[in-house]
């Protein structure tokens, strides 16, 4: 049996990650990284009635993750089939952790997709101040 995570890290680039190395994946983030999106998806094939079982326990952790600051928003896809956080955190490696603590992640049933995300940069050139130096 292949242990692998199917995780994908801005530009839609699927990286294949062995499950007991997913929480040391690392993603350079800049100064201006001021949260992550966490895109989750059901993965193909895992029966719904599988994941509405976990939710009650999810949905409790979420809250408390919410509660502990580590989440700032979440959302329901339109398509039924997942989720989108917006996570306070400007490193895609602890966005990972911070996911992965939750059963759903932990039993396998879904993929993750992170994004790092920051200042509208254009917004710069109404100020006229140049973008911070790396």
């Amino acid at each position: 049996m292949n242990n692998t995570t199917n995780k994908t890290v801005m530009n839609a680039t699927t990286i294949k990650v062995p499950e007991h190395d997913a929480h040391a994946q690392t993603q350079t983030s800049t100064s201006t990284t001021i949260g992550v999106f966490a895109l989750l998806k059901a993965k193909p094939g895992v029966p719904r009635e599988r994941i509405m079982a976990i939710m009650p326990a999810e949905i409790r952790a979420t809250v408390q993750l919410y509660l502990d600051g580590k989440i700032r928003e979440w959302y329901s896809r339109e398509d039924g089939r997942g989720g989108v956080f917006l996570l306070n955190t400007g490193d895609v490696a602890e966005a990972s952790s911070i996911m992965e603590s939750l059963r759903l992640a932990k039993d396998n049933l879904l993929d993750h997709e992170y994004i790092p995300v920051g200042p509208l940069m254009p917004l710069r050139l109404l100020t006229g101040s140049q973008p911070a130096k790396q």
